[in-house]
């Protein structure tokens, strides 16, 4: 079984949406997570700017070399301390549901933000207020998903206030709606304190979420004092031969997004991704 791989479209260094597509298609890989502010600026100027046109527009461009857009990236602060700051990221992610559709895509990307307007780590994410914000943050944008059929794929992460499987969990578990579903980030969801243990907290999110995954980021990270820092896919210590196992029986085919390798170690690292799926 060979493996559904693509990349984070603004890891490739681009602008232009014929060069973007091209660069990606020819090394193989068959999807992409398209953030339009990052990738295509020019096109989205921001929020606003989408049309059933536009949209068409470029997933005709992805769609014939192959290329599935798999998300659309629109990662924002959703707890944002400034109310102002808050409704304009809540307006563009709104926006990118509605168009969803005419890209091709049926998921929109994010993650749940930080108390603080920079992306920070703090332990006062992980109180019981930054959770219930979220909540309500989440439950609105579902809410709009709904209305179109599309998914909002949460990805959680240690520097937010969904930091782990069981927060990840109990938001599933508030907001009932299949419309709420998962991009899984392993590394995301390691610390210093725990890494060592990535096998059990992979387990754990394949048996509490495995059902919701619909989205696999594929990194990778080394141990550098007290931190985790993040290296080319292949050049690290995540355990892809556990996260592959779980992968080809519980969630064949599901896209596997390449996220912050970029040249000149891409192609070294798909060779890398595909040796060690394809050998299970």
């Amino acid at each position: 079984m060979r493996m559904n791989l693509g990349i984070r479209a603004h890891d490739i260094e681009t602008n232009l949406l014929e060069k973007l597509v091209n660069d990606i298609a020819d090394k193989g890989l068959t999807s992409v997570q398209l953030a339009l502010g990052k990738s295509l600026p020019t096109l989205y100027p921001g929020l606003g700017s989408l049309s059933p046109g536009l949209a068409r527009h470029i997933g005709n461009a992805f769609s014939h070399t192959g290329l599935q857009i798999a998300v659309l990236g629109c990662y924002f602060n959703m707890i944002h301390p400034d109310q102002v700051e808050r409704r304009k990221g809540m307006d563009r992610f709104k926006e990118h549901l509605r168009f969803a559709r005419d890209f091709g895509c049926s998921i929109v990307g994010t993650e749940t933000g930080n108390v603080n307007a920079e992306i920070v780590y703090t332990e006062e994410n992980f109180r019981e207020k930054p959770f219930m914000e979220v909540v309500e943050s989440v439950s609105e944008l579902v809410k709009e998903a709904e209305k179109f059929g599309v998914i909002v794929g949460v990805e959680a992460g240690v520097n937010h206030p969904i930091y782990s499987v069981q927060t990840m969990k109990r938001l599933l578990d508030i907001i009932d709606s299949h419309n709420l579903q998962v991009i899984f980030d392993p590394v995301n969801l390691l610390s210093i304190d725990n890494y060592i243990n990535q096998e059990e907290i992979f387990e754990e999110a394949f048996e509490l979420l495995g059902d919701r995954m619909v989205i696999f980021h594929a990194k990778d990270f080394i141990i550098e004092g007290r931190s985790l820092i993040q290296v080319p896919v292949g050049q690290g210590l995540l355990n892809y031969d556990k996260l592959f196992d779980l992968i080809k029986h519980k969630k064949p085919f599901i896209n596997i997004l390449i996220e912050g390798t970029k040249e000149p170690f891409i192609d070294e690292s798909i060779v890398y991704l595909r040796r060690k799926y394809e050998k299970l």
